[in-house]
């Protein structure tokens, strides 16, 4: 039977030591070709597809704020990654954290390969995947932050919570010695992401005038622009998890292009049923649902546990943002939670049972039943809740006791384009 652990960064990034000891004298030129152009394709899901997407969702008055913080978190987390962030995560440490033995990527080198790839490419490949998760969470705590306080907590967050998640699921870590699946970021990105902002939205409240005034998405063809950049860069995100051009990462490409198909059937045809009539925000939604549920199976599961994933992922979204965002009574404006966490949650379990064999996947570890596999996944998806819960919390907190968390009343109604920025997206 063969065992997942071969597949994927599992193979290359997990044990960086023996993927060092074990790589080729000459680097695959094709692998380099295949991991930049993935790393390329990663990078413009950040900027600009987060930035178009969440910018269309919110109020006009917002825009350029929601902008502006997508694209200096990014900035921030790239250097933080290169001066230690790639260290803690990826070297060899103990079961949670790496060690600084590649701060400021030292003892790497132009010609160091890992696996069949140049190591400065798996860099900027992490680097890529620590700027989107950061991404993903301003989308909770949009209109009513203030600016600096989205820099204090993101600086926290991505140490403290980020590095070491990334470490204990993609580098030989807790989660990786307890035998999680996490392909490409279920749990490292998606729900990560997700109950970080979750939280945040908690601490913040709702915005002024939430359910009494309208807040309906000022740019819907800001958003469809938004969805299709993610879409095209999420091929790079999924494939290029295979850390190599192999035919697992043809596996991915496939199965990220099914399950998406199926989410957006299943989400357009739901909220049609419930509301009357399929929307243009619900076919983009549907399609975000369907990536996000994919994204942990993807280089595991057969196409046909990829089809039911993205159908299941895409009900599942609709009712994170319909039925449990009232359950949950927050304001999240992005649907952070409702369509990263419910569906991220949701492709991390079935990732348990669809990569069985006798399902189409390839097939668990020697020895591995599919009880034992779903009960891990459901640990690394309750360890991962709790620790950036906790880090979330105490981010947040730290950032507002610095320079308060949220902006005055008058301000927020205002918009925080023209009073956090000084500027405005559209002629008054």
């Amino acid at each position: 039977m063969k065992k997942l652990a071969k597949f994927g960064l599992a193979s290359i990034a997990l044990l960086p030591s023996l993927a060092m000891a074990a790589a080729p004298a000459v680097a695959d030129k094709a692998d380099n070709a295949f991991m930049m152009i993935c790393t390329a394709l990663v990078l413009f899901m950040t900027i600009p597809g987060i930035a178009l997407f969440y910018g269309g969702l919110i109020r006009g008055k917002n825009v350029l704020s929601m902008l502006t913080q997508v694209a200096m978190t990014f900035a921030m987390v790239c250097v933080v990654w290169m001066v230690y962030g790639y260290s803690l995560a990826f070297s060899e440490g103990n079961a949670f954290f790496g060690s600084f033995g590649w701060a400021m990527l030292k003892g790497i080198a132009p010609t160091t390969l890992m696996g069949s790839f140049y190591q400065y490419i798996h860099v900027a490949f992490q680097a890529s995947f620590a700027c989107i998760t950061v991404g993903l969470i301003v989308g909770a705590i949009a209109e009513r932050i203030r600016f600096a306080a989205v820099l204090i907590f993101v600086l926290i967050w991505l140490t403290f919570a980020y590095l070491p998640i990334a470490h204990m699921v993609w580098a030989g870590g807790f989660l990786a010695q307890d035998g999680a699946l996490d392909f490409a970021g279920g749990t490292v990105v998606h729900i990560n992401a997700a109950v970080a902002g979750l939280v945040g939205a908690y601490l913040l409240g709702k915005r002024a005038g939430f359910g009494k005034e309208a807040f309906k998405p000022h740019n819907l063809p800001m958003v469809f622009t938004g969805t299709a950049i993610l879409y095209f860069g999420w091929f790079g995100f999924n494939a290029g998890s295979a850390g190599t051009a192999n035919e697992i990462a043809g596996l991915a490409f496939l199965n990220t292009v099914v399950a998406t198909a199926g989410a957006m059937l299943t989400w357009t045809f739901g909220e049609w049923a419930l509301r009357g009539k399929p929307s243009l925000l619900g076919v983009s939604s549907g399609a975000i649902a369907g990536l996000v549920a994919i994204t942990p199976a993807c280089g595991y599961v057969g196409v046909g546990g990829a089809l039911i994933i993205g159908l299941v992922g895409g009900l599942a979204g609709l009712w994170g943002v319909t039925t449990l965002k009232k359950w949950l009574r927050v304001d999240d404006p992005c649907d952070v939670f409702g369509v990263h966490g419910v569906c991220g949650i949701v492709g991390c379990i079935l990732t348990g049972v669809f990569a069985s064999s006798s399902l189409g996947g390839v097939g668990y570890a020697e020895g591995v039943t599919m009880g034992h596999q779903v009960w891990v996944q459901l640990e690394s998806v309750a360890l991962t809740v709790v620790w950036t819960a906790v880090v979330a919390f105490i981010g947040f907190k730290v950032a507002d006791m610095i320079v308060g968390l949220r902006v005055p009343e008058d301000q927020e109604r205002e918009g925080l384009d023209v009073n956090s920025h000084g500027e405005n997206a559209y002629n008054q």
